[in-house]
C-alpha cells in the first residue's frame, strides 16, 4: 500500500516562505515522477510543480515561477516545495502525487497516488 503524507503548509504573511514534504510509505520515490497541485476554493485543481524521475527535469507553472522550488531528498524518501515570497493568491490545499511513468506532468491525470493535501493559508 503506498502512502502519500504532505505537510509544511500553515498561515503565512505575505512575502513569506513556507516549505511543504511530501513522504512516501510503501514505495521508493525516486522511481516516481512528483507531481504539487493546488486547489483553491471555487476553482479547479492546477498543476504548480513536477520533477521527473528519470534526470531530475523540473517544471514549473508560470504563476509560480522563479518563487517555487522542487526537489527529492531520495535518502528521505521525501519530496519537496519550497515556496517563496508567497502571496495571497497562492492560498490553497496543496496534493503531491507520484507517477511511475512520468506522462502527466503539470495535468492531474495518470498519477498513480495522490496525497490528502495540506493547506496554505497566505494573509495578513
Amino acid at each position: 500500500q503506498v502512502q502519500l503524507v504532505e505537510s509544511g503548509g500553515g498561515l503565512v504573511q505575505p512575502g513569506g516562505s513556507l516549505r511543504l514534504s511530501c513522504a512516501a510509505s510503501g514505495a521508493k520515490l525516486q522511481y516516481y515522477a512528483i507531481g504539487w497541485f493546488r486547489q483553491a476554493p471555487g476553482k479547479e485543481r492546477e498543476g504548480v510543480s513536477y520533477i521527473s524521475s528519470s534526470d531530475g527535469s523540473t517544471y514549473y507553472a508560470d504563476s509560480v515561477k522563479g518563487r517555487f522550488t522542487i526537489s527529492r531528498d531520495n535518502a528521505k524518501n521525501t519530496v519537496y516545495l519550497q515556496m517563496n515570497s508567497l502571496k495571497p493568491e497562492d492560498t490553497a490545499v496543496y496534493y503531491c502525487a507520484a507517477d511511475l511513468l512520468g506522462v502527466g506532468i503539470l495535468h492531474d491525470v495518470g498519477y498513480d497516488y495522490w496525497g490528502q493535501g495540506t493547506q496554505v493559508t497566505v494573509s495578513s
